[in-house]
């Protein structure tokens, strides 16, 4: 399969393909509402803003699988970014991005991308973690890993959730 044949399901429960978003260069993210990565929102609004119609679209995938820091319902967790980061992109509905149960676009991601481009951040926070949380290294580590991808639908880079999103303005620049 390709990445535009996935299917996703919207926060409404409508489930759509992600063939609507062909030509355009995506940066999917898995999201938490109480993560200390939560304020990446604002960020990634910014990002989405500045290079929208030059074809970004962000695509939110709220993921509870992390200590469970997406709590709540879908329609919760989008009021709660609107009114806090007041975001406009799109956040679909909750999803597992690991295990048994992650969703098959998250499978075909890591496929494609098994590994994080970090900043040195993310291993002393999973070393803080490791205790609490194991994963391995092809795993999603965290909340906030980031893959672009280009308008071809390649998936070109995948980034540790301590990348910010001002860090991918040069990645973005690129492929728009």
């Amino acid at each position: 399969m390709k990445l535009y044949d996935y299917e996703v399901e919207k926060v409404d429960g409508t489930k759509i393909t992600l063939k609507e978003y062909e030509g355009k260069v995506l940066l999917i993210v898995n999201t938490a509402t109480g993560c200390g990565f939560t304020p990446q929102y604002e960020g990634l609004e910014e990002l989405y803003k500045a290079y929208k119609e030059q074809g970004l679209e962000i695509l939110d995938f709220p993921c509870n699988q992390f200590l469970g820091q997406a709590p709540g319902t879908n329609e919760e967790i989008v009021n709660f970014c609107k009114v806090n980061f007041g975001t406009t992109f799109e956040t679909f509905a909750k999803i597992d991005v690991n295990g048994e149960q992650a969703h098959p676009l998250y499978k075909y991601l890591k496929e494609q991308a098994p590994t994080d481009e970090d900043n040195g951040g993310m291993a002393g926070l999973l070393l803080k973690l490791k205790d609490k949380f194991s994963v391995t290294k092809h795993e999603i580590q965290w909340n906030f890993t980031k893959f672009l991808i280009d308008r071809q639908g390649n998936v070109i880079k995948r980034f540790a959730p301590t990348v910010k999103p001002e860090e991918l303005k040069e990645h973005i620049e690129k492929l728009i």
